[in-house]
């Protein structure tokens, strides 16, 4: 089947034996330190459609600054731009499945209102859903490859329709009418079947087999519980989906559209994220959430065989796709310690060829660190997962400040994935505890519900007790501990900062929610059919739940705040309005306390500039030097050993 999977995939190059790679001491002696241009000029690389003659790769590069679309030989050689944007992002989808015209997507500097675009073999592009304020989102090809598919909210912007665009004309014609706001999961090659979800709440939602011929409908799943669709069989008769029902981790099932019999495929004892069969239908492809981390599973159909992958020293496959012949395989390995690398692999020979090589020369590998994973008991006895950074140079001798990291959500997930941002802060000897609070996907959904209707409380006291697992750790100041997030991690650093005020010394707040009335009145108009699920776990502002709301939002709060605070935004966010930061900003301030903001105007839910993410982690680095070091800024010199300045 011709499936595009938007799982990240985390990537990498360097991967030392472990037998081979210098201990902590001798890593410590040599240790460089890295400015934040040389660690942002990592290169991160996306995708990878193979031409229709296989001769190629198309993938998505930020290597200019910005994401651009760039061409790589499938054998090997020089990446080529395609395109060279200098403002709006370019994202690469696909090659066209009989001729190398390009199907990309580009939004406006972060405003998520996607449109579609294609590039014809000339090279001239044409936006092929030019709907002012609309947004689109590709389905995939059909199967007689006369058209693709995609969603558009054009007609009403709170719901998404189903189109299908015609290859010879590029004219657009509706398959859908999206009058119940349904979420559309899936299209069928042939365009007979849909497969739609309606949201109960953000953990369970029912799940849906449309014919669009005869215009029935049948539910497929048979109690409440999480369900999304998958892929259907090679053959069009089987609907492969995800779901717990009766289960604490999603597992993958199977429903008989003939006979309407359901089977269990596969379960493990994490979550199954999705799974997708290869073009000509000889494999299937699963992908695992392995204790924050992506396991992947191919099995060879006909036999049930699972096919063994490729071993990569120090290294994990993360993502993998395959040619529509089926002859190759492209693959991303990596971890938190590396960024990611592109290979592939000629499935009859097993030749492996390694297609970039991402890692700022300027970088020693080994530099960088590797996470572990580790588990601290809450406040009320329930395990709590995290990752842990711990610095290279950090000892008893020499302990270091440290930072308590909260992810985005609510209801997301830290995860083993390499960020510069992190290794950043870490390389400059700051540890960093990405906890996993209750509430955080990935470990069943009795741990995923545990949040709903308790945000800023029981969440927030995970985040605490992390704070205090840093301070038993030898290595650790427990007297220079800060808190770090993004959206709802944002709302946590603020949550921190305005109802646990003594517990963290600064706070780093990343486009973070500070008004929950505000925020979920003013969702974009395409998560309509999230709209009364987020109401559940979060609480209706509309109603008594406003009086709630209002308590746990840090806004009408802030004369609690009196630890140093740094405020990051970008004013195109559709989901966290710059209203907010603003408005927090302000209000810190009128404590007296130090308050610094960063304010982008080209970016949105999240910094995807290089120039922008240079601006805003160096500046956070300079904040937190000033007030969790206490050494206002002083610079380390590039090859000084951090611990020497610590000292």
């Amino acid at each position: 089947m011709n499936k595009i999977w938007t799982f990240v995939a985390v990537a990498a190059l360097w991967g030392c034996k472990e037998d081979a790679a210098p201990s902590a001491p001798d890593i410590a002696s040599t240790l460089k330190t890295y400015t934040i241009e040389q660690m942002m000029d990592n290169e991160s690389i996306s995708g990878g459609s193979f031409s229709p003659d296989n001769s190629k790769i198309l993938v998505s590069s930020n290597r200019s600054g910005i994401y651009n679309m760039y061409r790589i030989p499938r054998a090997g050689g020089e990446m080529t731009p395609i395109t060279q944007s200098d403002s709006s992002s370019v994202f690469a989808i696909s090659y066209f499945p009989k001729d190398e015209r390009i199907l990309f997507e580009m939004d406006g500097n972060g405003d998520e209102i996607y449109h579609l675009y294609v590039r014809d073999t000339l090279g001239n592009q044409r936006d092929v859903t030019p709907y002012p304020g609309a947004r689109a989102n590709f389905y995939g090809w059909s199967a007689n490859e006369d058209r693709f598919f995609f969603t558009s909210n054009k007609r009403d912007a709170r719901k998404d329709d189903m189109y299908a665009m015609d290859l010879a004309t590029m004219e657009p014609s509706l398959v859908y009418a999206n009058n119940d706001s349904y979420n559309v999961d899936l299209i069928s090659e042939d365009g007979t079947y849909l497969v739609l979800s309606k949201a109960l709440n953000t953990n369970d939602s029912d799940l849906y087999l449309y014919n669009l011929e005869t215009q029935e409908m049948v539910q497929i799943n048979e109690s409440q519980s999480a369900n999304s669709g998958s892929d259907f069989s090679p053959d069009g008769q089987m609907l492969y989906y995800i779901t717990d029902e009766g289960a604490e981790f999603a597992y993958l099932k199977s429903y008989d559209i003939r006979t309407g019999q359901r089977s269990t495929v596969l379960e493990k004892d994490w979550d199954i994220m999705g799974s997708y069969f290869t073009e000509g239908g000889t494999y299937q492809v699963t992908y695992i959430n392995e204790d924050a981390k992506n396991t992947i599973m191919v099995t060879e159909v006909s036999t049930g065989n699972v096919v063994e992958l490729p071993l990569l020293d120090d290294m994990e496959i993360t993502n993998v796709s395959f040619s529509k012949d089926e002859a190759f395989m492209r693959f991303y390995a990596g971890g938190s310690h590396t960024p990611s690398n592109l290979y592939v692999l000629d499935l009859k020979s097993q030749e492996r060829v390694q297609l970039t090589n991402v890692l700022n020369p300027e970088i020693q590998a080994q530099d960088l660190v590797k996470a572990s994973v580790v588990r601290y008991p809450s406040f009320d006895g329930l395990e709590i997962p995290a990752i842990y950074y711990r610095p290279h140079q950090a000892s008893a001798q020499n302990k270091v400040p440290a930072l308590v990291w909260v992810h985005g959500g609510p209801g997301g997930q830290s995860r083993q994935n390499f960020s510069s941002f992190i290794q950043y802060m870490v390389n400059h000897g700051y540890a960093i505890l990405a906890v996993n609070n209750r509430g955080s996907s990935g470990y069943g959904k009795t741990f995923y519900k545990m949040d709903d209707l308790n945000h800023g409380d029981k969440d927030l006291k995970d985040c605490v007790e992390g704070k205090n697992w840093l301070v038993q750790q030898p290595e650790i100041d427990g007297e220079k501990i800060g808190i770090i997030g993004g959206s709802y991690g944002g709302y946590m650093t603020m949550a921190a900062l305005t109802y646990t005020p003594e517990e963290f010394a600064v706070g780093v707040n990343l486009f973070g929610v500070t008004n929950w009335i505000r925020t979920l009145r003013s969702i974009p108009p395409w998560w309509e059919s999230f709209k009364e699920a987020l109401y559940l776990e979060l609480g209706d502002p509309n109603s008594a739940d406003s009086v709630r709301l209002k308590e746990i939002s840090p806004l009408f709060h802030t004369d609690k705040v009196t630890k140093p605070l740094i405020v990051l935004q970008g004013s195109q966010d559709p989901r966290v309005l710059q209203v907010e930061s603003d408005e927090i900003v302000a209000g810190v301030r009128n404590n007296g306390v130090p308050v610094e903001y960063v304010l982008f105007e080209d970016e949105g839910h999240g910094f995807v500039k290089k120039e922008n993410q240079i601006k805003a982690y160096s500046e956070v680095l300079k904040f937190l030097d000033m007030h969790l070091k206490g050494d206002a800024g002083t610079p380390i010199q590039d090859g000084e050993s951090p611990s020497q300045q610590l000292q």
